[in-house]
């Protein structure tokens, strides 16, 4: 008779087998608890981002300045939420409840990204969030399409696609904004100084100072660690830069021709830690309008409740009812 013990440690054994072939953890599968939690945590935190995600840029839809510039930014706003939906059903997928995972955002129990607490300013910061914070939200996300656990890499895929044509979405308002007036390309410069920063920060604190990765990283649900992704980042979008005509503000970005990649700065970690803990620009306005929206959209949930309970006590009466009787 196989004690408990020993059914554990074989559906561990199991477990470790599947992350070491690099294969997919599916839901009905046993997982350990500290994997599973891990998952609920990082899932929501990266729904909840895409959610709030839509207050910087959806308060330019109204002011967009032409019909076009305001079809794509409704477009794209209306893609966050959907990546919020695919997330929040994996999610639920681990056995978390998406009503008690937005409870917890509204009350300040779980986060969301840091970068969704600064300002959108002027409309130049619409195309750098596209090109700083969607670029490197492709960083981060593309080695999540092979995360260990399988819906949420099958989520990754398609988020990932939208996600790379909004980073181009971003860049091409901004080469058009350089083509334009010196102020048009002042506004652009302003905005890139604003924002590297806390683009540099989003991928999260040094890896010497972050708690969550290594076990992530063992359990193949990230694939490289936050300095890693940022170094991705940097190297990647200086190119950018020169090609766009800015500057980025560090003046500790050059080359390095020995490591064959862009030495940069140190990034203000005190001032990530203050935004993550609620003092950010932005935080207290973005809470207030997420939980101004929750409580809007209470009676959309109601009838959508209802019309569910109606729905099944049909069907509940046509099961039961003799073979070939009206209902």
């Amino acid at each position: 008779m196989t004690t408990p013990d020993a059914a554990e440690e074989e559906h561990q054994a199991r477990f470790d087998a599947t992350i070491a072939r690099d294969q997919r953890v599916e839901p009905r599968d046993w997982m350990p608890e500290a994997y599973r939690r891990t998952l609920v945590r990082q899932i929501a935190q990266h729904a909840h981002s895409e959610i709030i995600g839509m207050q910087p840029e959806g308060a330019w839809i109204t002011r967009a300045p032409s019909l076009r510039r305001k079809a794509i930014l409704f477009a794209k706003v209306q893609d966050e939420a959907g990546h919020g939906l695919y997330l929040y059903s994996a999610a639920e997928t681990l056995g978390a409840d998406r009503a008690d995972l937005t409870a917890r955002l509204i009350e300040g129990r779980q986060k969301y990204s840091s970068i969704f607490n600064y300002p959108t300013v002027t409309f130049a910061d619409v195309g750098v969030i596209g090109w700083f914070v969607d670029g490197a939200a492709i960083c981060n996300q593309v080695p999540l399409c092979r995360s260990s656990y399988g819906p949420y890499a099958r989520a990754m895929v398609r988020i990932c696609k939208e996600e790379s044509f909004h980073q181009r979405q971003g860049y091409e308002l901004l080469l058009t904004m350089m083509r334009g007036t010196d102020a048009q390309r002042a506004m652009v410069q302003d905005a890139v100084d604003r924002w590297w920063w806390p683009s540099l920060m989003m991928f999260g604190p040094p890896d010497s100072d972050s708690p969550n990765s290594a076990a992530s990283m063992a359990w193949k649900i990230k694939r490289h660690s936050n300095d890693e992704l940022r170094r991705r980042f940097v190297d990647m979008t200086v190119p950018q830069a020169e090609k766009l005509g800015v500057t980025l503000p560090d003046p500790e970005l050059r080359w390095n021709e020995e490591s064959g990649r862009y030495d940069f700065g140190t990034p203000d970690w005190s001032e990530l830690q203050r935004v993550i803990k609620g003092d950010g620009p932005c935080n207290a306005e973005r809470m207030a309008r997420r939980r101004e929206a929750h409580a809007e959209g209470a009676w959309v949930r109601e009838a959508a409740t209802a019309h569910a309970a109606k729905q099944a006590r049909r069907r509940a009466r046509r099961a039961e009812a003799p073979e070939g009787a009206g209902v």
